[in-house]
């Protein structure tokens, strides 16, 4: 007699058999939600670069022309037209450089100090007169605080050199007369910039019989510069 088996589903198998193949891909995308404080941080940036924006195309719309140097110009050479050359810069109260239409007054003029290529021009960087060196000799003193005025030199400048000997010996306290020292009157050429101690190197012009014994007595460093009365 023949037996027949029949098998029980399962819970389980009543549920819809999970795919085999690969799943497909859809459109829609999960959204992300936005946060105000997000949104709002990026709306400020924006505004605060359109700020700049307009600050930096304002600053380069209000630059002015003013007079540079076209390259290096000794201290005490006249000014030449060809020496100068224009240069656009933004306008800065720390600044007070001579602009391109006042170029007239700077020509013709003596160079105060050494102007290197590039430097904007002031009305400090001339002074009156032609080449005060011309005909005469130039000596340069290395001078110490002490010995200039503490007034900033320039080219044209009178000045009396005093021979200041480093000697230890006090006539007042022997109760010697205290002689004249030897003088030579010079004029300012130019003058450098002070070195780390705060010593200047300032060029003179003297007569050229002078120039031997001044240059004595800048070797020995003996000499004091005296700043003369100006009219």
């Amino acid at each position: 007699m023949a037996t027949t088996i029949t098998s029980r589903k399962s819970k389980g198998s009543e549920q819809q058999a999970a795919p085999t193949g690969p799943l497909p891909i859809t459109q829609e995308a999960p959204r992300r939600r936005r946060r105000p404080v997000v949104v709002g941080a990026g709306l400020a940036l924006a505004a605060v670069g359109a700020l700049v924006a307009v600050w930096q195309v304002n600053e380069a719309g209000n630059r002015v022309a003013v007079i540079a140097v076209a390259h290096d110009v000794k201290a005490g050479e006249v000014v030449k037209a060809s020496d100068l050359v224009a240069a656009e810069v933004a306008p800065d109260p720390a600044l007070n450089p001579v602009p391109v239409s006042r170029s007239k007054e700077i020509v013709g003029k003596t160079a105060a100090a050494d102007l290197p290529k590039g430097t904007l021009v002031t009305g400090a960087s001339v002074s009156e007169g032609a080449n005060v060196a011309k005909g005469r000799d130039t000596v340069g003193l290395l001078a110490k605080p002490g010995q200039l005025p503490a007034q900033r030199l320039r080219a044209g400048y009178a000045v009396m050199v005093v021979n200041t000997p480093q000697d230890n010996a006090d006539p007042t306290k022997s109760g010697q007369k205290l002689a004249t020292p030897d003088s030579i009157s010079a004029v300012v050429v130019g003058v450098s910039a002070p070195d780390a101690n705060g010593a200047q190197v300032v060029d003179v012009a003297v007569a050229p019989t002078d120039s031997a014994p001044l240059a004595t007595w800048a070797a020995r460093g003996s000499a004091a510069i005296v700043l003369k009365a100006r009219n």
